[in-house]
């Protein structure tokens, strides 16, 4: 009902966002900028209960074809290019991607063909492939930035979410040592029977052990997962929220997101916060000027469309003037900043133009403050934001990955 009605007043329309079982045989981005790219590696060693991200137990045959297709599918879209594109930045996301770490390389060297990467290489990182050797490969291979999936540094909580917390703190002193420029750490807050002084320990020993950012996510039950126990109420996801991001603040951290802290002065590390990016691999997204589309959720199907020169893409959604701008509102909220150079780049117009009556009120309620550029989110409006993201994943995100995974080509799903 709270996406509904958001959607609603911030579209001036009843419509809802349909992504349709539709093919195109290009991609026209060539003039966008700035662009992102993403890969996805969808090979787990094993499955994660609370993971909701499209993934398969690994195999090494199968793992190889998927390469030889996610090479395919580099050389169909990039080829379209008339010269070498500068793109912002690249990052490996899983699954699990250091299984293929060996193969990083190539996949990078490919992607070099027909991309400029300006900035880092970031990758995703499982605390089980934290290893010398592993490290070194990814070093080699070009990886600036690393996220480790911790979770959380404290036994009993990772049982609850069937992982084990086995020299953590450890692990990530290598990771530190082999200097990569950013260290992300994941944590998830509100976990069933997590305390508060757990939680913040958790945070603490993130940065001392040698995170450069915490990425905190509240525990979501995704409809699909295979969760034992609930995650805790919203109540309490607020009250651990507001816990983190007063520890923040006495550690002199920067919130450079509504669930991000990052020492200050060091590079963000970001996957989402694009105004475009395009996706590689089964499940990944691309967003253009106009259009959101998704690649199919099988790895047996992505391999397959490519072995036929198709791409691979399941659903499209095709943005009328104003959901593109609520998307691109959306995402610029969850950094806490509302670019108006950036806005008018995607749109054509001015922030105040197509929402001046929303910022306005957002204003009067102390939830935006002006800023040069723009507008900046309060700690009261991250606090909202905190609420609404988790809405905006149950009723779209839940809804939507659930019937991917079922069905790899879907006709038509409906988000109201």
């Amino acid at each position: 009902m709270l996406t509904s009605l958001i959607r609603i007043a911030l579209t001036r329309s009843f419509a809802p966002f349909v992504f349709e079982g539709k093919q195109a045989p290009r991609l026209e981005f060539a003039e966008l900028a700035p662009l992102g790219l993403y890969v996805h590696i969808p090979f787990c060693r094993s499955l994660c209960r609370f993971c909701p991200y499209y993934k398969e137990l690994y195999d090494k045959e199968q793992s190889s074809r998927y390469v030889e297709a996610l090479l395919r599918e580099i050389d169909s879209i990039g080829q379209s290019l008339p010269s070498r594109k500068p793109v912002t930045s690249l990052y490996f996301g899983g699954g699990t991607p250091a299984l293929l770490a060996k193969s990083i390389g190539a996949i990078i060297e490919r992607l070099n063909r027909y991309f400029v990467i300006e900035q880092g290489i970031g990758l995703e990182l499982h605390p089980d492939d934290i290893t010398p050797e592993t490290l070194e490969t990814l070093r080699q291979a070009g990886i600036t930035m690393v996220s480790v999936g911790i979770q959380s540094f404290d036994e009993g909580c990772l049982r609850t979410i069937g992982r084990s917390g086995r020299n953590l703190e450890e692990k990530l002193r290598l990771v530190r040592s082999f200097r990569f420029e950013v260290i992300d750490v994941d944590l998830i807050f509100a976990l069933p029977g997590q305390t508060e002084d757990s939680l913040l320990r958790d945070l603490e020993t993130a940065f001392a052990a040698g995170a450069t950012q915490v990425s905190t996510y509240p525990f979501i039950d995704f409809s699909y997962a295979n969760n034992p126990r609930p995650p805790e109420s919203h109540r309490r996801k607020k009250e651990r929220l507001r816990a983190l991001t007063a520890a923040a603040d006495q550690l002199g951290l920067e919130r450079t997101s509504v669930w991000t802290f990052a020492r200050k002065g060091t590079a963000p590390y970001s996957s989402v916060t694009r105004d475009y990016f395009l996706g590689f691999g089964p499940s990944a997204a691309t967003l253009l000027q106009t259009s959101f589309k998704v690649n199919t959720f099988s790895v047996k199907d992505y391999i397959e469309a490519l072995s036929t020169d198709k791409l691979p893409t399941a659903l499209t959604l095709d943005f009328t003037e104003r959901q593109r701008a609520v998307y691109s509102l959306f995402w610029g909220a969850y950094g806490l900043r509302l670019d108006d150079q950036s806005f008018a780049g995607i749109t054509g117009k001015r922030l105040d133009d197509m929402f001046g009556l929303e910022l306005r009120l957002a204003r009067l309620l102390g939830l935006l403050e002006r800023t040069e550029s723009g507008y900046r989110l309060t700690d009261k409006a991250s606090s909202l934001y905190h609420r609404l993201e988790q809405a905006y994943t149950t009723a779209y995100i839940d809804k939507m990955w659930n019937i991917a995974q079922r069905e790899p080509y879907p006709k038509k799903i409906i988000l109201r």
